[in-house]
């Protein structure tokens, strides 16, 4: 497996709405963050989406990440199928050998039937660029939900983006979505997280962590993935709580990102290499 960072490593640098720092993160700031970090993978979601940019910003990514050996892995949002066909083509583009998919959107929830559709068309495409397309359990998807989805699709180019936390929204934990989709997992968010009681002990809140600081037990889900050889990028996203001001977010989530990283670097499931 291969480690790398996301333009969700530093959600709160490329910005977020109402909240934006005085210079967003672009695309090439994400790609001196990899090798700042002695990384050569890249995931770009759709917090910063690059069907988005003009054809001079793709062209330069494009040699950017030629130039420094990068893996860069595709990721959008809204599985309607012109949305997947602008995003295999970009992941053609890019060479890309992932594109990570969250299958809803701004008043779009398809069903099953639908998704099962969108995606089985779009294989052929998949098998001519050599291309794995990672579908996230994100909020809605019970994890069983999806492990149905992806055997009525039923191809080795279609898989699982697993994130650590997500899943806690359709009312699920790590241990038990872990143990459903592992077998289907391509793509690995590595997210931690901690979960405490209010003050007046009526309710939880969830928030993040430096990732090997919190209750993600990042060790054994990778020792968990590699028997199934089919996860090959593992990538670090953040929950970053923030602060009283965008300058002081800003400055947490890299501290957050380095300590995160450091602690990744040192498991020993990682190639170093692309």
């Amino acid at each position: 497996m291969v480690l790398g960072i996301s333009s969700f490593t530093y959600g709160w640098s490329v910005g977020v709405a109402g909240k934006m720092p005085v210079l967003p993160f672009t695309e090439v700031d994400l790609v001196d963050k990899t090798l700042e970090a002695g990384l050569r993978c890249l995931q770009i979601g759709d917090n910063l989406p690059l069907h988005t940019l003009s054809r001079e910003r793709l062209d330069n990514l494009k040699a950017l990440i030629v130039r420094h050996h990068i893996r860069l892995e595709v990721g959008a949002r809204k599985l309607t199928p012109e949305h997947l066909h602008t995003y295999i083509a970009l992941a053609a583009f890019f060479r890309s050998p992932l594109l990570r998919f969250v299958v809803d959107g701004d008043q779009y929830e398809p069903d099953h039937a639908t998704i099962v559709a969108i995606i089985k068309e779009a294989v052929p495409l998949l098998n001519k660029y050599n291309l794995v397309l990672g579908i996230e359990n994100h909020d809605r998807f019970k994890a069983k939900e999806l492990a149905a989805i992806m055997d009525a699709i039923g191809s080795e180019r279609v898989g699982i983006c697993l994130d650590c936390v997500n899943s806690l929204g359709a009312g699920e934990g790590l241990d038990w979505v872990s143990s459903v989709l592992v077998p289907y997992t391509v793509n690995l968010h590595v997210k931690d997280f901690t979960i405490r009681r209010f003050s007046h002990m009526m309710g939880f809140t969830v928030t993040g962590t430096p990732t090997g600081e919190g209750m993600t037990d990042v060790p054994r889900l990778l020792d968990n993935l590699a028997p199934f050889n089919r996860c090959e990028s593992v990538i670090l996203e953040q929950w970053v709580e923030p602060e009283g001001n965008i300058e002081n977010t800003v400055k947490k989530e890299m501290e957050w990102a380095a300590r995160s990283i450091r602690f990744l670097k040192q498991l020993p499931h990682f190639k170093d290499k692309v």
